[in-house]
């Protein structure tokens, strides 16, 4: 894929998503997210329009999550399905994933 969609941070109080926006699209993706702690979010919704599948946008947004969470040192409680199975085949996410 030669353009990589930029993703977006929103926050609002403790709640908060990642949303990937396709240049020309008008449907987007996203990851939302609960802020638990300074140390500690959980995600718990990877949602991605049929119309985007199989073009890996869910493993971009959880990728983005995991180097957000490195560089401002907060760990990922995985509730939300998708992101659990993304970080059980990716052990190297260990450092960043709670329980």
């Amino acid at each position: 894929m030669a353009d990589t969609p930029m993703i977006e941070l929103e926050e609002t109080g403790s709640k908060g998503r990642y949303v990937l926006r396709p240049e020309g699209e008008s449907e987007i993706a996203e990851l939302t997210f609960s802020r638990a702690s300074d140390t500690l979010v959980i995600v718990d919704h990877t949602g991605v329009p049929d119309v985007f599948r199989g073009r890996g946008y869910g493993r971009m947004l959880a990728e983005r999550v995991v180097a957000d969470a490195r560089e401002k040192g907060f760990r990922i409680v995985p509730l939300c399905p998708f992101f659990k199975a993304q970080a059980q085949r990716h052990p190297d996410w260990a450092d960043v994933i709670a329980g």
